[in-house]
Formats: structure tokens, C-alpha cells, sequence
């Protein structure tokens, strides 16, 4: 039995154990690569960053962007749409053709052209009586709306107002919504141009 060990002992070689490199098979590569394309096609095929699911009811990803947060004169206008839909698009219509018998067209009005004062006055202090708008006499009764408005929320519904549905009259800042609350609660219709 001694001589059994002796000889297996004999068997076994001093040096360590090497390995040999051997270049990776390419069908492996070209197997890991279809796989991570076909990954992206069935990605990109099921909604890849959007999904309808859980989007709705919104259909692309740029119908969601364009209800996302804008920053300068795009958040300001968007910020006037928002309030101009609270407050004013009830009764002036979402389009700003106004609705027959209850308000006037605000698109083409000259009234959204006037000095800042002047379109100031009609949601800060309400209208009653007779009115001409795009040559056409209306007689209604507006109530304030914008008198608990804040002069930005203001501002950036007469801004909207001013530069929407083909008008193209200037933005109106919220410094310029506070010089007007002075000048009317000072003078309340002589200091404008309202009709008597």
C-alpha cells in the first residue's frame, strides 16, 4: 500500500495549475446584442417612457409636455389661460368669441386694446349698462370677477386676454395691475376711458 501512495504521490506535479486563454465564441456577442435590440424594439413598441396607461387621457408624450410647467412668457400665458378659464371663460367663451346675449367677443374686441387702466377697470370694478364691441351694443351686467384676484393672477389673465385669438397688444405685468387698482380706487371712471 506504501508503494500505491508512492506512486500517486510521484503522479502529482510540483507547479501550479495554468490556464489557457481562448477567444469568446462570437456567437455570443452576436447573441447578447440581438437580445438587447430586441429589448429596445419591445420597449420602445410598449410605451418605452411613456405609458398610455398611466397617462390617460393624454396620447404622446408631447400632449403631456405641453401641459407641463413653463418658465418666463410661456408660464405667465399659461398661468393667464388657467385663471381666464376660472373666471372668465364661462361667460366669454373658451375661444373669446364671447356668447351671444350674455357676453362680448374679448377676440378683435377693442376694448383688450385699450390702455392697461382702461381693461383694468372692467373685472376690477364689474360693468352695468350699454357697451359697444366690435361696432355691436351689448347691455349687460358683469360682475367684479377680478377684484379678489391678486395683481400676478391678473396680470396674467390680461396678458392671455391681450395676446390671444388674434390680438396682439403687450403683456401686462403685475406692477402695471397695481398702478391701475391705484388709479381707479382714486378716480373710478375718471381717470379711464369708460363709456357713460
Amino acid at each position: 500500500m506504501n508503494d500505491e501512495l508512492k506512486s500517486n504521490s510521484t503522479q502529482i506535479p510540483d507547479t501550479e495549475p495554468t490556464t489557457v486563454r481562448s477567444p469568446m465564441p462570437i456567437w455570443i456577442i452576436v447573441l447578447t446584442l440581438l437580445l438587447l435590440f430586441l429589448g429596445a424594439v419591445y420597449f420602445d413598441h410598449h410605451g418605452g417612457w411613456f405609458n398610455k396607461q398611466v397617462y390617460p387621457p393624454y396620447t404622446s408624450a408631447d400632449q403631456l409636455a405641453s401641459y407641463q410647467p413653463k418658465s418666463g412668457a410661456a408660464a405667465l400665458l399659461a398661468h393667464g389661460r388657467t385663471v381666464y378659464g376660472t373666471y372668465c371663460g364661462l361667460c366669454h367663451g373658451n375661444n373669446g368669441l364671447g356668447k351671444p346675449g350674455q357676453a362680448p367677443p374679448l377676440a378683435g374686441s377693442e376694448w383688450v386694446a385699450k390702455d392697461i387702466p382702461s381693461l383694468a377697470h372692467i373685472p376690477l370694478t364689474g360693468l352695468n349698462g350699454p357697451i359697444q364691441v366690435s361696432g355691436k351694443t351689448w347691455n349687460l351686467s358683469m360682475a367684479p370677477m377680478g377684484a379678489t384676484l391678486s395683481d400676478a393672477d391678473l396680470a396674467a389673465v390680461l396678458t392671455y386676454i391681450r395676446t390671444s385669438w388674434g390680438n396682439n397688444d403687450g403683456a401686462v405685468s403685475a406692477d402695471d395691475v397695481k398702478a391701475a387698482r391705484a388709479i381707479i380706487s382714486g378716480k373710478p371712471s375718471a381717470a379711464v376711458n369708460l363709456p357713460k
